[in-house]
């Protein structure tokens, strides 16, 4: 059976392509794909610095600065943008894909599908945001969608709140569609699957809060 792959189609029937993936000895269009969604990744953060998300600190070195210093400087901005866009693709679609690959018998290519349709969710949460940043002004780790919003209200800490700003609706559901995904096509026991998966995503909000944390200094000492 071939199997031609289609995140997208994983919103309106994620059960009947399960069993299809699962049967399919052949995977079509897969690495088409892939190449599509990190172009699309880079896209989308290369549009957000150009729209200016990000780039106060930049802004706030404006009376210093040239016009053509200061120009050049959200060139590099949104080129570092670009190529983060790049590499967050990257992790997103390969190492998680390795690692539960490793864990389960499942092969790495029916993974791979898991990991786009996760990285598709990740990119409409992230157009959801930006929005929400142009007109309000907020920060990702406190859009409403997530739990950042109640963290800003106990905490001044910012990696605490960034912490919790990274657990959104968004993110439970990829848990529940990456368990339930890797539980229908492995043997592996259930409960071993909840825990990795629940560990895993819980790296990737740390690695967020530290992202968040560290931007400010990293921006501010590169422009500076």
């Amino acid at each position: 059976m071939t199997y031609y792959t289609n995140p997208i189609h994983f919103f309106r029937s994620s059960e009947d392509h399960l069993i299809r993936i699962g049967k399919a000895e052949e995977l079509k269009n897969q690495w088409k794909v892939s190449i599509i969604l990190i172009l699309v990744t880079v896209l989308i953060y290369g549009w957000m610095a150009y729209l200016g998300m990000g780039t106060n600190l930049i802004s706030e070195q404006a009376t210093t600065l040239s016009q053509e210093e200061y120009e050049a400087s959200k060139f590099w901005f949104m080129l570092g943008r670009a190529l983060f866009g790049f590499l967050f693709a990257l992790l997103i679609l390969f190492v998680p894909s390795l690692l539960f690959h490793l864990l389960t018998d499942i092969p790495f290519q029916k993974i791979l599908i898991m990991q786009q349709v996760v990285l598709v969710a990740l990119l409409t949460e992230r157009m959801i945001w930006i929005p929400l940043a142009l007109l309000t002004g907020l920060d990702w780790y406190v859009s409403p969608l997530s739990f950042g919003v109640i963290a800003s209200y106990l905490t001044e800490t910012l990696w605490i709140i960034a912490f919790f700003g990274s657990i959104s609706l968004f993110q439970l559901w990829i848990i529940w569609f990456q368990a339930t995904f890797l539980i229908s096509l492995s043997d592996t026991k259930k409960y071993v699957v909840w825990i990795n998966v629940i560990l895993l995503q819980m790296v990737g909000w740390c690695f967020a809060a530290l992202l968040a944390f560290a931007d400010s200094y990293l921006i501010s000492g590169w422009f500076n």
